[in-house]
């Protein structure tokens, strides 16, 4: 009983955590994000290691289900009169962050001596985000501006693109090391895409004429947790994004619906205490060791990163037409980084042995920089922009 006794106080300690954060972050305009973090790197194995077991057991599960909720919230950013007012620019920004990421960092990598593989790989990595951070800070300003709903569709299908371009890397270094299984990681990357998208839509369709049936017009607590379950656990169980099929559950839902007026608010209601328990695990997770070991690449890294991201936000929103004043802002906002990229450094780690553990060593250092400082920089982009509707 006594380490069930202290996990419940971990995790009451944990929500009060959350509660001060909220406060701290009003009173000195910091992201909460960056805040509950770094309380995690404080009680965490990187700080004063007062996590029981039992806590940080948690995290794949509570990851899980955050993120769910979050792709839902995201997915629900997707209705037809958002695309029609900022596809475009969603299209046109989301992609040419990618693209201009990638190639930036592969070739400012390889001209700093790496070795092209992994150079490749790296520029790929560093074209994941971490929508959890960035959605929460747009959530946390309440900003509603074209530049923040637009932000929002970004945030939802970049990391797509980004799985996308990872396999493809993957496939190109394995054909150059002759280790090439190139059906193999293609079949792959196509069932994850294609699978997570089928299973929204198997889920999404029947919930969109069914939601706000039973309550006046409104969904059931029960009702978004339900969905947010049984997506996340089909997902798992079948080896499929759980990203992905909740955004298209959400999209789904938001567009066809006609049984309510706000269709995601229950999820809105309880996705917060599972965010505090998920970024504060989070920060409990990262390695501040990883950093001593990156040295003059890593730093490079996330130069070249930072100047991608800002060169291909830019570019994508000049090509959409974008306010001339949101046009440098869109690459900073999306510059926090986590899960996602240490999934690909894990993938690169089976498939590239003789580089796995620098590109995984940097990942992680990378990691903590970005998702420590990125949501001050989302943060900034959002306050930049707020009155450039112009």
């Amino acid at each position: 009983m006594g380490g069930d006794a202290n996990g419940l106080i971990a995790l009451g300690v944990l929500f009060l955590a959350g509660l001060v954060a909220d406060e701290l972050g009003r009173r000195t305009r910091l992201p909460r994000v960056t805040l509950l973090l770094g309380c995690g790197l404080l009680a965490g194995a990187p700080g004063f290691d007062l996590l029981p077991a039992s806590v940080s057991d948690l995290y794949p599960v509570v990851t899980v289900i955050a993120l769910c909720m979050l792709a839902f919230l995201l997915g629900g950013a997707l209705s037809v009169e958002t695309l029609r007012a900022h596809g475009r620019a969603i299209l046109l920004v989301s992609l040419s962050v990618v693209a201009v990421t990638l190639a930036v960092v592969t070739a400012g990598l390889a001209a700093l001596g790496l070795p092209l593989a992994a150079a490749l790989i790296l520029g790929a990595i560093a074209t994941a985000t971490d929508p959890a951070a960035s959605y929460d800070v747009l959530r946390e300003t309440g900003a509603d501006t074209g530049f923040a709903r637009t932000l929002k569709g970004i945030v939802a299908i970049d990391d797509a693109w980004g799985l996308i371009v990872f396999s493809l890397a993957l496939v190109l270094v394995q054909a150059w090391t002759g280790t090439a299984t190139e059906a193999g990681m293609l079949g792959e990357t196509a069932y994850e895409i294609v699978g997570s998208l089928a299973l929204g839509a198997v889920i999404g369709l029947p919930a969109a004429v069914l939601t706000g049936r039973l309550s006046g017009g409104e969904p059931l607590r029960i009702e978004a947790l339900g969905l947010v379950f049984l997506t996340a656990g089909l997902s798992v169980w079948l080896d499929l994004s759980y990203l992905i099929s909740g955004m298209t559950v959400g999209a789904i839902i938001v567009n066809l619906a006609r049984h309510h007026t706000k269709a995601f608010h229950e999820i809105e209601n309880i996705q917060w205490p599972f965010m505090v328990i998920f970024f504060i695990l989070a920060g409990a997770t990262l390695d501040l060791e990883a950093l001593a070991t990156i040295g003059p690449i890593g730093a490079g890294y996330m130069l070249l990163r930072i100047l991608a991201r800002i060169l291909g936000g830019w570019l994508g929103a000049a090509l959409a037409g974008a306010p001339r004043a949101e046009r440098p802002w869109y690459g900073p906002a999306l510059l926090p980084q986590a899960g996602v990229a240490i999934g690909m450094a894990l993938i690169a780690v089976e498939y590239l042995p003789d580089h796995g553990a620098f590109i995984m060593a940097l990942t992680i250092g990378a990691t903590v920089v970005f998702e420590m400082f990125g949501p001050l920089a989302t943060r900034l982009a959002i306050r930049k922009t707020s009155g450039a509707e112009t």
